[in-house]
């Protein structure tokens, strides 16, 4: 009796804006033609991630090899909508050697872990890795760490709250399930800051994880891929905030979707951007937008304070040029303020 290959499928998770589609987008160009599957999952309405790894130009790298699951948390609709994603991949004729799974930001990685014990995949299919995507200078301005002033705020707006630190929950969560940990953006750090966030890395892992350090989320897809780690039978090694059968939600944060007028130039889009970027509880903008006299589309993204932007692809004829930005933030957050600063 002939043994059945399982697919490995590596987990890629990481918090809003840590670097994980241009890591997953890094290892597709560098696949040396391994075919892969990428399903990628947002937290909100519009689609930036899969159409950010559609143009990356690959051969191979199609609109077919990319399934999104958007306007929600892949951790929190496993029946819904990753199980028939998967089951989809799998039935293909030509299934892929390796599947690619990209979280959203905030997405806790131990259930969709567990998702792979369901009877219905877990004979094709196994966890290779879970990948934790760090943001370093995220880390080092103590992003993830407690803010009493900041959560007695929060919780004034709103009694619902209830975590201690909603970022610290998730982040932690991301980091104990992990088998690798990509510590990304470290040409931002300097020696000292960088061994003080390798330091606080290992100081919340539950086991030996290595920490890969990074730039550009550039890193050999051989250090990714092949891990082995079985992660769906070695679920006790995984602790999590959330106990099984706990409920995971995100009433913490929301999101919207915002349109954006065609900017006179790149950089004057971008100082619009930063300052809607410092309404307080902002987390993450992203999106694309036009410039005046330009046939390329530009990319515009945000962490905190920190907006980068460049062109990636021109615009196609059939498509619509109206700028839109995804804005994520804690619940609560003055969305007018958002909508007038990038209005400019």
């Amino acid at each position: 009796m002939s043994i059945v290959q399982k697919i490995p499928c590596t987990i890629v998770t990481g918090f809003l804006g840590a670097g994980k589609t241009t890591l997953v987008r890094h290892v597709v160009e560098n696949a040396g033609g391994r075919r892969l599957a990428i399903l990628v999952n947002e937290f909100g309405d519009i689609g930036f991630d899969k159409s950010f790894l559609a143009a990356c130009g690959i051969e191979g790298c199609t609109e077919d090899s990319i399934v999104e699951l958007p306007n929600g948390c892949i951790c929190c609709t496993v029946a819904d909508d990753f199980m028939p994603a998967m089951t989809a991949l799998l039935d293909r004729p030509n299934p892929p050697e390796h599947i690619l799974i990209e979280t959203s930001g905030l997405a806790l990685p131990k259930p969709l872990v567990q998702a792979f014990q369901w009877p219905a995949i877990r004979s094709r299919v196994t966890v290779d890795g879970v990948v934790a995507v760090v943001d370093g200078p995220a880390v080092a301005w103590g992003a993830f760490a407690e803010d009493p002033e900041a959560l007695a705020n929060q919780r004034a707006a709103d009694t619902a709250v209830d975590h201690d630190n909603p970022l610290e929950e998730v982040f932690e969560d991301q980091l104990l399930c992990a088998d690798l940990v990509v510590l990304n953006k470290a040409d931002l750090l300097d020696a000292a800051g960088l061994a003080q966030v390798r330091a606080e890395v290992e100081r919340q892992l539950p086991r030996a994880v290595k920490v890969v350090e990074t730039a550009h989320g550039k890193i050999d897809p051989r250090v990714l891929l092949g891990l082995q780690a079985a992660a769906e039978d070695d679920l006790d090694a995984r602790p999590s905030h959330h106990g099984a059968g706990e409920d995971h939600d995100h009433d913490d944060f929301e999101t919207v979707a915002l349109p954006v007028r065609t900017a006179i130039t790149a950089a004057d889009l971008a100082a619009r951007v930063e300052r809607a970027a410092e309404t307080e509880g902002v987390l993450r903008i992203k999106g694309f937008c036009a410039v005046e006299g330009k046939p390329m589309r530009l990319v515009v993204q945000g962490v905190g304070r920190r907006i980068t932007h460049h062109f990636d692809r021109p615009w196609t004829a059939a498509e619509p040029r109206d700028g839109t930005l995804v804005v994520i933030g804690l619940k609560g957050f003055d969305q007018g303020a958002v909508a007038e600063a990038l209005a400019g």
